[in-house]
């Protein structure tokens, strides 16, 4: 990942760079050059002179906003996974109940069966295991 320089030498800089940037998106390159979001690079551009259109900054806004709703909605998702994962069955009986026998009856794994796999895969249980006194 790339440092951003500081925003007083991004403004000074950024007056010789314009004069030879051959690109044809100024936004995109500032923005490349650098390190700094669209927004910012319309923000800085519009400092040193540049003409940018007031419809181009407001479809970078409506961007930003779809994609930070777009990520939100992927969290979400993700959470609500987790959740799910977390919310499983258990009685007395079975640590993890997988579902039921067409007489009612639960089946999975048991208690025993579960802590057995946590150590088997190095997970620590809260179950505390008895010292043996010397």
């Amino acid at each position: 990942m790339r440092k951003t320089p500081k925003k007083e030498y991004r403004l000074r800089s950024a007056k010789n760079w314009i004069k030879t940037y051959s690109g044809k998106n100024k936004v995109k390159g500032y923005s490349k050059k650098y390190a700094v979001d669209k927004l910012c690079a319309v923000r800085e551009l519009r400092m040193i002179g540049v003409e940018i259109s007031e419809e181009y900054e407001t479809q970078l806004r409506q961007s930003f906003e779809s994609l930070i709703q777009h990520r939100l909605s992927l969290r979400k998702k993700r959470e609500d996974k987790l959740n799910a994962l977390n919310e499983s069955d258990s009685d007395e009986n079975f640590a993890l109940i997988v579902g039921y026998t067409s007489g009612g009856f639960p089946y999975g794994v048991t208690h025993e069966e579960m802590e057995e796999i946590m150590t088997d895969k190095g997970i620590m249980t809260n179950k505390v295991i008895p010292q043996s006194k010397d």
